[in-house]
């Protein structure tokens, strides 16, 4: 073997490559647990937060991120971001050295939904717990539960629809039955009924918006609310005292 100097060679080049991976190992399980014990030492979010309070994500994560940089749980921060009320989505991740980086979707509130104040829907149509301070006013909608998606759609349809008089619905409801009503800016309320094929929605409230301009004009003052169900006409409601009564198409 010693007058085979391909084979030293070889040899060599074989107690090299043993000795640097014996060194490898030795240096991983040196290393490893104490870089397990990297604190986290930045949280970042990735952009600039609208509705969320930063404390209260901090708040949400602390004992989360006492963990370690390499152990901590994203998965389990991700879900705690999305706990909070005005989180619809979120995404964590890792940033070398100790670093762990956050973005987050916030909900975007169009409406209030149902009684007091404990819910919003946002404009995906979809209803969270969170709540608005009192002055800023936004559209309240009433319906059974998973309607909030038409009612947002339905809502801007009668939005567009009511331009043309300068109203704008404060209020939408869906009935149980699918019926449909709703109160302009103005305290008048319009029922609309259920969508029918021979006279649809659409048409009825386009209907009303045509003869707006008139109702201030009846004998009895303004209407407190306009029954637009009728095929060939509609009813209006005054106050108690002065009973109502009900108006064909011209």
């Amino acid at each position: 073997m010693w007058h085979k100097p391909q084979l030293m060679t070889a040899l060599a080049d074989l107690l090299l490559l043993a000795a640097g991976a014996a060194l490898l190992v030795a240096a991983v399980i040196w290393g490893a647990p104490r870089m397990r014990l990297i604190p986290v030492n930045e949280l970042q979010v990735m952009h600039e937060l609208q509705s969320v309070q930063r404390s209260e994500l901090e708040e949400s994560l602390e004992s989360l991120l006492a963990s370690s940089f390499f152990t901590v749980n994203l998965e389990a921060l991700r879900l705690a971001l999305e706990q909070l009320p005005w989180v619809r989505r979120a995404e964590v991740w890792r940033k070398w050295p100790a670093r762990i980086d956050v973005r987050i979707e916030e909900h975007q509130a169009v409406a209030h939904w149902g009684e007091g104040n404990g819910e919003l829907v946002n404009t995906f149509g979809e209803v969270f717990p969170a709540s608005l301070p009192d002055e800023q006013r936004l559209p309240r909608f009433f319906g059974p539960s998973g309607s909030a998606g038409d009612m947002l759609r339905r809502h801007e349809e009668f939005a567009r629809l009511l331009q043309p008089i300068g109203q704008q619905p404060v209020q939408v409801a869906l009935s149980p039955r699918l019926a449909w009503a709703l109160a302009l800016e103005d305290g008048m309320l319009v029922e609309l009924g259920r969508e029918q094929a021979k006279a649809p929605i659409r048409m009825r409230l386009q209907r009303f918006v045509d003869y707006y301009p008139t109702l201030s004009e009846t004998r009895h003052g303004r209407p407190l609310a306009v029954d637009m169900r009728y095929p060939n006409g509609f009813a209006l409601r005054f106050p108690a005292t002065a009973g109502h009564e009900v108006k064909g198409k011209k």
